[in-house]
């Protein structure tokens, strides 16, 4: 959870030897610090309803968190990747029918969600290999390119993690994901700015209680502040297989709608009807992502 204190409020605490404190403005802090020091807090954030409440005498001068968005620490992916706007090989994929193609996937996306006041979906596949990273990166990129949108791209899958690398990013540049979610590192020292539009939680090394990790009631507490603070139009989280690990079953729960990916070289019509058994009555599922399709298969216009 973030928190905005006032300068009083920071001044009575470096009072107390808090050296994190800043002597002027508004700053923000882990959740776990808020809970140890509830006194210092101008308001914190009600997890039920994403309000602000006072805290003790605290003036309360707003009904909502603070819009966090602009205070996110700015990375630039780098230049040899094609998702993000500012090189070659972005313009040269611009003209592909991949690249339409997840066009089309955007605005179907955004229709259904405002449709149904949905946030956060998931993109996961049966078995690994099946190309999710590059569907959620690139579903991610197209939905950036939309004037005045949000979109948070989570990378979730914390046992193999590589949106880092298909964005080229630095992942150890912030904060790890398993303190963020555990409410021991700010959403401002976590999430990362990729552009104006688009921001990137990123996992910088492989962890194996994932599954633990996700049905920690820490990490859906952590998940909805980070809602709150940053008001994105849409959360997309990178998962891991869902056939292979009990990670995606784990998080079905968090999440409005699911996207599929399905590989036409290894994908089997079992593997997506068990996908589809796991997933009932759990979430709905959105529709299924056909990748690597054979070139004969797809219909030109």
């Amino acid at each position: 959870m973030k928190d905005t204190f006032s300068s009083s409020t920071a001044s009575q605490a470096a009072a107390h030897g808090d050296l994190m404190v800043p002597s002027e403005g508004s700053f923000t802090r882990p959740r776990r610090y808020v809970q140890a020091h509830p006194l210092q807090a101008e308001f914190i954030i009600d997890n039920e309803t994403g309000r602000a409440a006072p805290v003790g005498n605290a003036a309360l001068s707003t009904t909502v968190p603070r819009d966090l968005w602009d205070l996110l620490h700015e990375q630039t992916p780098g230049k040899d990747q094609h998702i993000l706007e500012g090189s070659q090989a972005t313009e040269d994929f611009r003209a592909t029918d991949v690249s339409r193609a997840f066009d089309v996937l955007r605005t179907r996306l955004r229709q259904t969600v405002k449709q149904n006041g949905w946030v956060n979906i998931g993109v996961a596949a049966p078995t690994a290999g099946c190309g999710t990273t590059f569907t959620a990166a690139n579903l991610a990129a197209s939905l950036a390119r939309v004037p005045s949108s949000r979109t948070v791209l989570m990378d979730f899958n914390m046992r193999d993690p590589n949106i880092a690398s298909a964005l080229d990013m630095d992942p150890n540049a912030a904060g790890s994901l398993r303190d963020f979610l555990a409410g021991d590192v700010a959403i401002s020292d976590y999430i990362l700015r990729a552009s104006s539009t688009l921001a990137v939680g990123l996992g910088a090394a492989p962890l194996a209680d994932a599954a633990e990790i996700l049905q920690d009631p820490d990490t859906a507490i952590s998940l909805a502040e980070m809602r709150a603070a940053l008001r994105p139009d849409i959360v997309l989280y990178d998962l891991p297989p869902l056939l292979t690990f009990d990670d995606t079953a784990a998080f079905l729960p968090q999440l409005d709608g699911i996207l599929l990916v399905s590989d036409g070289t290894r994908t089997m019509a079992k593997h997506l009807a068990e996908c589809e058994r796991v997933l009932a009555d759990q979430v709905p599922l959105l529709g299924v992502i056909l990748n690597r399709a054979r070139a004969s298969s797809i219909e030109r216009y």
